[in-house]
């Protein structure tokens, strides 16, 4: 009878962590699935123009994206107001393009680069001769496969 205590306070029994692990693990596995990675900063203002026949890409890892618009309020103190353009995370010249392309087509693998596109995200209110430049530089860098991205607009 000693393993019965008279005194009537019961002492609680530890809390086991054995399985505390796999709830770590399992919240872990969790967040690696939901979460996205953003991978562009965007420091250009681009509100896509609308547009009715619209075609989806298929494999978006070969697409190298370009984005061409007005910089954002706290880069126009430095940039001004006109068009600009953002190759990955920073401003960049037309003459920049081309390195742009060569740097994309070379983390890519030897048989994936025939497939690259170029993907021009341009703001609807930008006037087309800076996207005229940007053209003129890919055919000088033989990116001849280009794409223009647009958001889905009314059919009337």
């Amino acid at each position: 009878m000693s393993k019965f205590k008279k005194g009537g306070k019961k002492e609680l029994p530890p809390i086991s962590t054995a399985s505390l692990p796999d709830i770590v693990f399992m919240l872990l596995f969790f967040f690696m699935v939901s979460t996205t990675m953003r991978e562009v900063t965007l420091n250009v203002k681009v509100k896509l123009p609308e547009a009715t026949e619209l075609s989806k890409l298929e494999k978006k890892s070969l697409v190298s994206y370009i984005y061409i618009g007005e910089p954002l309020p706290q880069y126009q103190s430095k940039f001004g107001v006109a068009p600009r353009i953002q190759l990955n995370d920073q401003f960049a010249s037309v003459g920049d393009i081309s390195d742009f392309i060569i740097a994309e087509r070379e983390a890519r693998d030897e048989a994936e680069r025939p497939f690259m596109i170029t993907s021009l995200k341009v703001d609807e209110n930008t006037k087309m001769g800076i996207v005229a430049d940007v053209k003129q530089e890919l055919r000088k860098a033989a990116a001849l496969h280009i794409n223009y991205s647009s958001r889905k607009g009314r059919e009337e």
